[in-house]
């Protein structure tokens, strides 16, 4: 093989995945490799793939033909969770070299050779996933603003639609001083926020230390990592990226609420405001919970921007369980929605669910939704007019503009040409009305 190998990376789905690519992307560096922008011919190609929704395979296909168009010769390699989901039908994809299930893909460069440059068939390697218990830590970080750390990989729940138990194992985590050490690291890179990030975040501290027969020995709770982080500072700001609602407890709103480096973000998937969908759906909580958990942050931070996750379109959802999600949302002082329509994945119990909600109702709803999220957006946003506020600008310059976050999330922009405060804290007075896309510019 020649010396000069290139590699080039491509990722879709969500923060733990960019995480993951990063660390993996600094593995073939270490060892010789020339990484290459995407868009760039290469001699190897990683594409990351994800298992959230029905667009998967499409996705997935079309990444490995604009590959090979930038390259024909290229070796095409698979991971992620479509990858442990579906290896061997992602390897009669043509232009696919290898396949790697969700242990080896941390082992790439190890299982690349294996690969055949011969053979016209791709290289499977993808273990049970029961299998899988060890937690890999990684981060991404691909500008200096800020950096997506995981510290939390896989799920013991068993939601009804989701596949992510199967593509990504059991509920693991490494130690809080793992985590310190690495926090530490990416600080010392200039790096002013930190986003910690996993599957099921809220369930931090399941050992990886697994005696047979038994389940990891729980070595801490989530609240004991912010806590730590927390007094560490090794960055000025720590986002927690999505909680789940029995995970988030009245501890670590409290914490936040006084913290000297959480910001006050809450990301909390509610997927339905239905209590019998969230039965159907398996979710741990009822909405009577959801709302005393965004009433709790309110009490301590009024201010705080809280983000929801929905699923609409879920099989069995009737008019009327639209409606109790519509309207429960638009009481509940929230600020932003991400929805979801629903799709069928196999091997999930709503995929063989009675009664399923027809494509064009499906969209119907998760409009309706968009439009609600955009006026609580709004509403929210107008809310902080006329504050002042601590704004993170990002190392992005789009139509003369420079963005930034406040530590509530609110996007704010500035005219600039250049980007001398990129990376940079710098306090603001918000305007006291949004400009005519509904932002702030200062």
């Amino acid at each position: 093989m020649s010396t000069a190998r290139s590699v080039a990376f491509h990722t879709l789905g969500c923060k733990l995945n960019f995480s993951e690519t990063s660390s993996i992307s600094k593995l073939f560096r270490e060892a010789g490799y020339i990484e290459h922008d995407y868009k760039e011919a290469a001699d190897f190609y990683i594409i990351n793939t994800c298992s959230v929704t029905d667009e998967a395979d499409k996705k997935c296909r079309y990444a490995v033909r604009s590959s090979l168009r930038k390259n024909p010769n290229a070796k095409v390699i698979i991971i992620g969770c479509y990858a442990q989901l579906k290896p061997k039908e992602i390897s009669e994809i043509p232009g696919v070299s290898m396949v790697l299930g969700a242990a080896e893909k941390f082992t790439i460069l190890d299982q690349l050779s294996s690969l055949d440059p011969t053979s016209p068939h791709a290289v499977v390697k993808a273990g049970e996933i029961k299998e899988v218990s060890k937690f890999i830590p990684s981060y991404s970080i691909e500008d200096r603003t800020r950096t997506f750390l995981k510290v939390q990989d896989g799920c013991d729940y068993k939601c009804s639609f989701c596949t992510i138990p199967l593509a990504r194992g059991k509920s693991r985590s490494g130690t809080i001083q793992e985590v310190l050490i690495l926090a530490e690291e990416i600080g010392k890179k200039g790096v002013r926020e930190i986003v910690l990030t996993g599957v099921n975040l809220g369930d931090f501290g399941n050992g990886t230390e697994v005696i047979e027969g038994s389940k990891p020995k729980k070595e801490a709770l989530f609240v004991d990592l912010i806590k730590a982080l927390d007094k560490q500072a090794a960055v000025p700001r720590y986002r927690i990226s999505s909680i789940e609602p029995n995970l988030c407890t009245d501890e670590i709103i409290e914490f936040v609420a006084g913290s000297n480096c959480f910001v006050p973000h809450f990301h909390i998937p509610l997927q339905s405001g239905d209590n019998d969908l969230l039965a159907s759906m398996k979710r741990r909580y009822k909405r009577e919970l959801y709302q005393s958990r965004v009433e709790k942050i309110k009490s301590c931070m009024p201010h705080a921007c809280i983000g929801v996750d929905i699923i609409v379109g879920y099989p069995g959802e009737t008019e009327t369980h639209f409606l109790n999600t519509y309207h429960f949302l638009k009481d509940l002082d929230v600020s932003y929605f991400h929805v979801f329509t629903y799709s069928e994945r196999n091997n999930t119990l709503a995929a063989e669910m009675l009664n399923p909600v027809t494509p064009s109702l499906r969209n119907e709803r998760n409009e309706k939704l968009r439009i609600l999220s955009e006026k609580k957006r709004r509403s929210f946003y107008q809310s902080q007019c006329d504050s002042t506020q601590e704004v993170l600008w990002e190392n992005e310059l789009k139509d003369g503009k420079q963005s930034g976050f406040t530590k509530n999330y609110i996007k704010v922009y500035r005219p600039t040409e250049l980007l001398e405060q990129s990376n940079k804290l710098e306090t603001v007075r918000l305007p006291n009305e949004l400009n005519k896309e509904g932002f702030f510019t200062v």
